[in-house]
């Protein structure tokens, strides 16, 4: 995974409204995705090219239609090297605060 990628979709606030819908809606059409947006279906796709590179969208064929489905994998490793490993040491940290608190 290009983590580089990842980040520089994710920074962008149309990219993440992109993740979004396909989130509440996977396999999208560009049609159905700028339906959404206030831009050129031009800009979209540019859009999506930088999600798709990023590996955090990706597409099939149906017909002549090009669906759009959102792909974790790459969100979940950037939780896992960047997130999980600070959650871990908050939630320890509030759990011997609660022991302490109730005297245990």
């Amino acid at each position: 995974m290009d983590e580089d990628k990842v980040f520089k979709a994710l920074a962008d606030p149309t990219r993440r409204k992109l993740l979004d819908l396909l989130y509440e809606d996977n396999g999208q059409t560009l049609g159905e995705l700028c339906q959404h947006l206030d831009m050129a279906r031009q800009s979209t796709t540019q859009h999506l090219g930088l999600l798709e590179a990023a590996q955090l969208v990706t597409t099939v064929w149906r017909g002549r239609e090009k669906l759009h489905f959102i792909n974790p994998v790459p969100l979940h490793e950037v939780y896992e090297r960047w997130v999980r490993k600070f959650e871990c040491h908050r939630l320890g940290l509030l759990h011997d605060l609660k022991k302490q608190l109730e005297g245990e």
